[in-house]
C-alpha cells in the first residue's frame, strides 16, 4: 500500500517511528493502538529492511517475544488499518509526530580475550538519519528522540542539523519542536508495559518543546498511575538514560568481581546475595553471570564518557563507568576459563557441547551483543563440536549461524557438555532438569545461578554440576 493510499484511510494526525527494531517496532503498535488519541503511524526503516517491512505489511511482527500483548496489539492495529511500515522517506513530510527510535553504537577495540582497548561513537549514521527527517518534515513537526545518545546530542547535532535542512527549505526556524525521552524498554514478558505503564522522563531543547513532549506522551503512557517526570532539559534526560544504565552496569561488574572471590572462598554467592537483599537499601544486588549483554547496558557507560570529553571539552573522562564495561565485557572469556577448570579439561578438541540458549536475556529473542557470542566463539575456536537452542531464536544473525528450537531433539543427543547459556523459563522446567538428570557422565555449568539446590542435587547423581558464583558445589 502506498503512503497517500494509507492516509487516504486514515484521517488522522500521523506519527512516524523512524526505525522499527527492538523498540520502534514494539513502540508504534503501542502508539496505533492508544486508547487516547488516534493516530495514523508509519514506521520507516532502511531499504535494506525490506524483509522486516513486508512482513509487517503482510501479517508477520519481527519482533518475537513471551509478551502476548505484542501479537494482541499487532493484530488490533492490522484490524484498525492504522499501521504501515515502509521506506519512503516522504512519509516524514506528512508527520505530526516523529519518533526516532535508531541505534547508536560504539565502536569498542577488544583483544581476543575481551579487553577492550579503546573506542569510539561514529554519530555519523545518527546525523544522516536526522538530515533525512530535516530535508522532509513540516517546519512545526514534534520530533521526539528516544535514541540513547551521548548527552548534549539533542542540542549540539538534532537541532543545529534540523534547522541547517529548515533554512535550505526557506521554512521557519522557530515553530520546530525538539524533545527527548528515552526508553525504557524492557524486552521480555512485559515488553508492552514497560513502554505503556511504566514511569518516564522527559524534556525539551525549549519550553514549547518539553510541553508538546508531555501533550503527547500522555496520549499513548497511562500517565495516571505512572506520572511523568520533566527535566530541565534535553542535557538533563540523555545523561539521565545513560547514568541510570550505568550505574546498573557497574552493579553487575561488582558482582562479578565477587563471585571470583566466592568460588576461591569456597562459598555460594548467590545465597549471600540473597540474605543481603532482606535489607531494603541492598534490594537491587545483583547476582553474578556469564555477562552483561543487549544493547544499552554493554556501551552508554561509554557514551557518557565520550560526551563527556567530546561535547562538554572536558580533560577527564568516566573512569569507573569504564572499568565497569571492561569487566563484563571479559566475563564470557572468564567463563569459559571457568568451564576448563573446574572440569579440569586441558583441551576441549572435540568435545560435544550444547549451549542452551543464546540471547542475552531471559524469555526474549534478542541476541544483540549477547555474552553468548565471545563464549561461543571462544569453544568453536578451541576446536569444541558445538550446537546450540533457544526458544525465542531461529537465527542468529551476529554470527549467521540456525539455532535450534527443538530442544526434546536436543536432549536426545549425547553430549560431553552441556552449558545453561540463558536464564529461559523453558530450561528451569522440572521435565527438562529431570531429562538431563537421566544422562550420564555429563559435565553441566550452570552460569546463571538458574538450578535450584535439589536441581542440582538430582542432576550430580549421573553427572558433574559446577555454577558459576557458587564455590560450595
Amino acid at each position: 500500500m502506498e503512503i497517500k493510499e494509507f492516509l487516504n484511510n486514515n484521517n488522522k494526525d500521523v506519527v512516524v517511528v523512524q526505525g522499527l527494531g527492538f523498540v520502534g517496532a514494539v513502540m508504534s503498535i503501542v502508539v496505533s493502538n492508544s486508547s487516547k488519541k488516534d493516530y495514523a503511524v508509519i514506521g520507516v526503516d532502511r531499504k535494506e529492511s525490506i524483509e522486516i517491512i513486508d512482513n509487517i505489511n503482510n501479517g508477520i511482527f519481527p519482533i518475537k517475544s513471551s509478551d502476548p500483548k505484542i501479537e494482541e496489539y499487532y493484530q488490533k492495529s492490522i484490524k484498525k488499518g492504522n499501521f504501515l511500515a515502509t521506506y519512503d522517506t516522504s512519509a516524514y513530510s506528512y508527520a505530526s509526530v516523529i519518533i526516532v527510535d535508531i541505534n547508536l553504537d560504539v565502536q569498542k577495540n577488544s583483544d581476543s580475550k575481551g579487553n577492550l582497548n579503546s573506542f569510539n561513537v561514529d554519530l555519523n549514521p545518527f546525523k544522516n538519519a536526522i538530515r533525512t527527517i530535516g530535508q522532509n518534515c513540516k517546519e512545526d513537526v514534534l520530533i521526539l528522540v528516544e535514541t540513547t545518545v551521548p548527552p548534549g546530542t539533542c542540542m549540539k547535532v538534532v537541532k543545529p542539523i534540523i534547522e541547517e535542512e529548515l533554512r535550505k527549505r526557506h521554512l521557519s526556524l522557530g515553530k520546530i519542536k525538539i524533545g527527548h525521552s528515552y526508553e525504557r524498554v524492557m524486552p521480555g514478558p512485559e515488553y508492552i508495559n514497560s513502554i505503556k505503564n511504566f514511569y518516564r522522563v522527559y524534556s525539551g531543547i525549549d519550553k514549547n518543546s518539553a510541553q508538546e513532549t508531555e501533550k503527547f506522551l500522555k496520549t499513548i503512557i497511562s500517565t495516571d498511575e505512572y506520572p511523568l517526570t520533566r527535566l530541565v532539559n534535553t542535557n538533563a534526560t540523555e545523561m539521565a538514560k545513560v547514568l541510570e544504565n550505568s550505574y546498573r552496569a557497574m552493579n553487575i561488574a561488582f558482582a562479578v568481581e565477587w563471585s571470583r572471590y566466592a568460588e576461591e572462598a569456597g562459598v555460594n554467592l548467590y545465597e549471600i546475595v540473597n540474605a543481603i537483599r532482606m535489607r531494603p537499601t541492598h534490594s537491587n544486588l545483583m547476582y553474578p553471570g556469564i555477562g552483561v549483554g543487549g544493547y544499552c547496558l554493554t556501551k552508554d557507560p561509554l557514551l557518557a564518557s565520550w560526551a563527556k570529553i567530546n561535547h562538554f571539552d572536558s580533560n577527564d573522562s568516566l573512569e569507573q563507568s569504564e572499568k565497569g564495561v571492561k569487566i563484563n565485557d571479559k566475563m564470557p572469556h572468564y567463563a569459559f576459563d571457568f568451564m576448563k577448570k573446574v572440569f579440569d579439561l586441558e583441551s576441549i578438541i572435540n568435545k560435544k557441547i550444547l549451549l542452551l540458549g543464546v540471547s542475552y536475556r531471559s524469555d526474549v529473542g534478542d541476541t544483540r551483543y549477547s555474552p553468548v557470542e565471545p563464549f561461543y566463539l571462544n569453544c568453536v575456536n578451541n576446536k569444541a563440536i558445538v550446537e546450540t537452542h533457544d526458544p525465542y531464536v531461529q537465527y542468529w544473525e551476529e554470527i549467521s549461524l540456525k539455532v535450534s528450537q527443538d530442544l526434546d531433539e536436543k536432549l536426545d543427543m549425547s553430549w560431553d557438555i552441556i552449558v545453561f547459556s540463558a536464564a529461559h523459563s523453558e530450561y528451569k522446567d522440572s521435565k527438562v532438569i529431570s531429562k538431563i538428570s537421566n544422562m550420564s557422565n555429563v559435565k553441566i555449568l550452570d552460569t546463571l545461578g538458574i538450578l535450584k539446590k535439589k536441581d542440582i542435587v538430582k542432576l550430580n547423581k549421573n553427572n558433574i554440576v559446577k555454577v558459576l558464583g557458587r564455590g560450595d558445589i
